[in-house]
């Protein structure tokens, strides 16, 4: 796992991770918090498959904010967006895990791997477990990036979300 100081170096040298907020609040001990650019719900049924070939995503529609910056959330399923651009390099893959302060709140991000490779502006599956819901206010550190070094591949990830929201 990769330390403080190794993930600045690559945001400096590399662009790890760009469009951040405030790499001082930002930058833990061994990982970079993401924060929340926009919630979606969900207006649709999706589809999954083996090959893809029948994949469909469900469609959102976007959930506004208040005048002052605020997501009110009653307890469900919501697609979140990061603010952050995350540029993964062959060496690297990573898994974000919810901030504890959601989780106290009764909240969970659940995510996938960034894989070798992914560029782009992921988003994540927000759930809201909590009966009175939660209110979160735009830009708000919603989860934490965790980055591991790998053997590096010959070839990163290629798949449909390659450079999203870029």
């Amino acid at each position: 796992m990769l330390n403080s100081g190794e993930i600045l170096k690559l945001i400096e040298t590399d662009h790890l991770i760009s469009e951040y907020i405030d790499i001082d609040k930002q930058l833990q001990p061994s990982g970079f918090d993401l924060s929340l650019g926009e919630v979606q719900g969900y207006a649709g049924e999706g589809r999954v498959d083996f090959s893809n070939q029948e994949r469909i995503i469900a469609k959102t529609e976007h959930i506004s904010h208040d005048s002052e910056g605020w997501f009110t959330l009653e307890s469900g399923c919501y697609l979140i967006v990061y603010n952050e651009i995350v540029k993964m390099p062959l060496n690297l893959m990573a898994i974000a895990r919810t901030r504890s302060t959601l989780l106290r709140n009764g909240v969970v991000v659940e995510t996938a791997v960034w894989d070798p490779g992914y560029q782009g502006r992921s988003s994540s599956l927000l759930v809201v477990h909590n009966p009175r819901g939660i209110k979160l206010k735009k830009n708000a550190r919603v989860a934490q990036l965790i980055f591991f070094p790998i053997n590096e591949v010959e070839r990163g990830y290629s798949g449909a979300y390659q450079r999203e929201r870029m």
